[in-house]
């Protein structure tokens, strides 16, 4: 391997390892790694190659929830239904942006995403919610328009839109915070995968080294879902620290970016 292919490695696993430690959050420094640290000079390409990653770590911490019986698969179904057309519209409107121009745009949304990281989730909700003939007729236009403006929103930015799913969910739905941090994964996945063709069609994606992140966020995932099980761990107290690191990240890209509007 290259300099350059262990710096997307090391890449790979830093995304990996936070998604691991506290359960989301990490692929929003994707594309910041993939253009200052490994190097990927456009920023359309650097979207569409960390799309695959982010919809491969997904694909892998979905499992487990799938497992521990913390999706709720109709309505997760639905959601990410409805938000595949909004991704590939809103990942089809981003290739019509300059890059300089949409990088600054992500280092607000940084922003944003790293101050909603720092408010405090409520666990409260109703574990019993189900999308049945009954409750479709409320459950379902809610799910239908909440998850065609979140997939518009991550298809444009080229992010898996955790930090946006996980809230949206509990309010359409009422589900618990438990269960829309499992259910979020199957629109991670759906969003991603379907920004991350709309780039390859058009020759945005650098396979080799989506291949490498994915595989360094896979090692990265492991040890930090092997640190978060230590006794002394503390996965809540980390994700205020996560937060002002994703927003200093954001100042810096904005700061790198701003020249684009001059």
């Amino acid at each position: 391997m290259n300099p350059a292919d262990l710096l997307d490695a090391g890449s790979g696993a830093i995304v990996g390892f936070v998604l691991g430690l506290i359960g989301g959050g990490g692929s929003i420094l994707a594309v910041p790694l993939m253009i200052y640290v490994v190097g990927i000079a456009s920023t359309h390409v650097a979207i569409g190659t960390s799309a695959i990653a982010v919809a491969g770590s997904a694909l892998v911490n979905l499992l487990p929830h799938w497992r521990g019986g913390r999706v709720k698969w109709r309505c997760a179904g639905v959601f990410a239904a409805s938000g595949v057309a909004g991704a590939l519209g809103g990942s089809s409107l981003a290739k019509l942006v300059d890059g300089d121009k949409l990088l600054f745009l992500f280092a607000l949304l940084m922003l944003v995403i790293g101050a909603l990281m720092l408010r405090k989730r409520k666990g409260e909700g109703d574990q019993g919610v189900r999308l049945t003939a009954g409750t479709a007729r409320h459950l379902l236009p809610r799910l239908i328009v909440g998850g065609a403006l979140t997939g518009l929103l991550s298809g444009f930015f080229g992010i898996g839109g955790g930090f946006l799913i996980v809230p949206v969910l509990m309010m359409v739905t009422g589900m618990p915070l438990v269960s829309a941090i499992g259910s979020s994964l199957v629109s991670v996945f759906a969003f991603g995968a379907s920004t991350a063709a709309n780039y390859a069609i058009s020759g945005l994606v650098d396979w080799r080294l989506a291949a490498i992140f994915v595989g360094g966020a896979a090692l990265g995932g492991a040890l930090g879902a092997a640190v978060g099980r230590l006794p002394f761990m503390q996965r809540k107290a980390l994700q205020p620290l996560f937060a002002v690191v994703v927003m200093a990240v954001g100042l810096f890209t904005l700061s790198r970016s701003i020249s684009a509007w001059a």
